[in-house]
């Protein structure tokens, strides 16, 4: 599908050289996107927060060539070393998006990212990743195209985003996005994520999310292959439905700040997520085993102690447990004495729901 509200001719003369550099986060999903058709566009709505310090940090030094190229020049450096697995991927996401950025051959681009979180952790590094490098081109663009305004400028990079890895497109703005059109949340649209234009409640403001990094292994499992298998699974029509509903019960949710409402959604989305991975053919299993002791040993907790602690999980094994902040204290401790001991190495990370991309 072309979207011709995205593209543009160069109107004015391409700068010489340069360096953009700037940071953006991953997000956690609430209702979870799972299921895709071509190019990159949802099955489903999905609703995720942005998180604040699992981020990725990225620089786009841009040098004009005397003649433009054959094909895309690029080298990428990753956390200081050549990364030569990750070039088909930017490879890729160039050719995706060169009718939107027509002047990605006249430049060799040096390209240096690096991650506040460890590699193979679960946080979604695709989605900082894509974002980080899909902002720094878009504010090349803003040098050429200097009549872009800054709605316009999200929300093309968001598209672009999308290109590269689907849930990147959540991770521009926060604290809130929403991905996939839904009537009840206006300018929405599969092609790439708007911001929550919604009331949100005090409750959910500084909301934690302290990720347990319960195994740091590689997946048996691509997502990308996962979502390949939405498509003739026996259940999907039904899941997309779900998905829809319940992002219209977390609209309102968002709203009155019913924490036990929320609880419910965000957990069955979680194991919702889960069983479409173990009844698709073939089917498979991303939890572990310690994933299921955190999560009862979550239950429990809440339970005892009438906790709004819950927890969510993307396409892995480890476990997000999200909470208000006025809760912080004792989750932490909870944690500390329960909970460490099902994590690898004793590993987690606590993070927050932030704000997005931002040029450093």
């Amino acid at each position: 599908m072309n979207y011709p509200e995205f593209t543009f001719s160069v109107v004015s003369e391409l700068p010489d050289n340069g360096v953009i550099k700037c940071t953006s986060p991953s997000n956690i999903a609430l209702v979870k996107y799972w299921g895709k058709r071509p190019i990159q566009l949802p099955e489903n709505v999905s609703i995720s927060f942005t998180l604040e310090t699992c981020k990725t940090i990225t620089s786009l030094a841009y040098k004009r060539k005397e003649t433009p190229s054959e094909d895309f020049d690029f080298e990428l450096l990753f956390e200081g070393k050549p990364k030569p697995d990750f070039k088909p991927k930017i490879q890729s996401f160039f050719t995706r998006i060169e009718t939107y950025l027509p002047f990605l051959k006249e430049y060799s681009f040096t390209i240096e990212t690096s991650n506040t979180f460890p590699h193979s952790s679960g946080i979604a590094s695709s989605a900082s990743g894509m974002s980080a490098l899909a902002y720094c081109l878009m504010q090349l663009e803003r040098k050429i195209n200097t009549s872009i305004t800054e709605h316009e400028l999200l929300q093309k990079t968001s598209f672009l985003a999308r290109l590269g890895s689907g849930s990147a497109c959540r991770s521009l703005e926060g604290p809130i996005t929403v991905w996939g059109k839904h009537d009840a949340i206006g300018g929405s649209s599969d092609a790439f994520a708007v911001k929550f234009p919604h009331t949100i409640h005090d409750n959910f403001k500084e909301f934690q999310d302290t990720i347990l990094l319960v195994d740091k292994g590689e997946k048996q499992v691509s997502s990308t292959v996962g979502h390949d298998l939405m498509h003739g699974h026996p259940f999907s029509a039904k899941r997309f439905e779900q998905a829809t509903n319940n992002l219209s019960k977390l609209k309102e949710i968002l709203g009155t700040g019913d924490l036990d409402a929320f609880i419910e959604v965000v957990e069955s989305e979680a194991l919702t997520l889960h069983a479409m991975m173990m009844t698709s053919l073939p089917y498979f299993i991303l939890m572990k085993p310690n994933t299921l002791v955190v999560i009862n040993k979550v239950w429990e907790y809440r339970k005892a102690t009438g906790s709004k602690l819950c927890f969510t999980l993307d396409a892995g094994a480890n476990v997000h447990l999200l909470y208000p902040n006025n809760e912080k204290d004792k989750v932490l401790s909870f944690i500390t004495s329960e909970l460490v001991a099902y994590c690898e190495n004793g590993q987690y990370i606590c993070d927050k729901i932030g704000l997005g991309a931002k040029l450093l």
